[in-house]
């Protein structure tokens, strides 16, 4: 018996050291994700204001690569993050940010290409490949452009396409709501047009409210229902502040 529970305290102490071991390994690889991002991050931004000083106090072949380089950047960085965020509401973005995936790959090659020509010393060898760097650039940016146009375009027509359709049922409710005046809306109308002479004080009493009239000096159903109206309402049970109480259902 004591070494059957000496085994079992055992395998309790195995399981928890396990269980630290992999919670601890969970947390490291999460922080080391963090770190990396924010590592990913900050150099981009060293590298985009680099670029960007570059273009603007540098002339001739270096300043144009800086300017190529950064439109590059610019232009696929906004794009992916178009793509990535449009996806999950609308899964048709799949193939387009699949194929922004194979264009990116030209994009990373073309940024090398540039950034190495960066570091050639022959400047005049340079200048003479930039138009055709400059063309590559444009189509690049040219077909990422159109991407991101393409899915802005889309999430603006759904979102145009859904305002329309929740105006018209607005419209509808608001129609049907205005419509109090009618001969279904009078109550006790059919009650008091089939009664005789002798019940017809009685019906007039009580038609519409459902209890008969209550003696003078009683306060009944009607005078709490007054009290009720004019007492303010409970500002916890309201979330907006555009939101009213609810109001009952009109009874014909």
């Amino acid at each position: 018996m004591e070494a059957t529970i000496i085994t079992i305290m055992a395998l309790l102490f195995l399981s928890f050291v396990a269980l630290g071991v992999f919670v601890t390994v969970k947390v490291a690889k999460a922080a080391k994700r963090g770190v990396d991002r924010t590592l990913d991050q900050a150099r981009r931004t060293v590298e985009d204001t680099t670029l960007r000083a570059k273009s603007l106090g540098q002339t001739g072949a270096a300043g144009e690569l800086a300017r190529l380089r950064l439109s590059l950047r610019t232009s696929m960085r906004a794009t992916q993050e178009a793509l990535q965020a449009g996806v999950g509401e609308d899964a048709s973005l799949k193939e387009s940010l699949d194929l922004f995936h194979r264009l990116s790959a030209h994009g990373l090659e073309l940024d090398a290409d540039l950034k190495r020509l960066e570091r050639e010393p022959d400047r005049a060898w340079v200048a003479g490949q930039l138009p055709e760097l400059a063309a590559r650039t444009e189509r690049i940016t040219g077909s990422a452009d159109a991407l991101r146009r393409a899915a802005r375009d889309r999430a603006l027509k759904f979102a145009e396409d859904d305002l329309s359709t929740l105006s018209a049922q607005i419209d509808v409710e608001a129609g049907a709501l205005r419509h109090w005046t009618g001969p279904e809306a009078t109550p006790g109308t059919a009650q008091a047009a089939g009664t005789g002479a002798g019940a017809g004080a009685q019906d007039a009493a009580t038609a519409g409210w459902g209890q008969p009239a209550e003696p003078a000096g009683q306060a009944g159903p009607r005078a709490a229902g007054e009290q009720s109206a004019i007492t303010a309402p409970d500002p916890r049970r309201t979330a907006y502040p555009w939101e009213k109480s609810a109001r009952p259902e009109t009874t014909t």
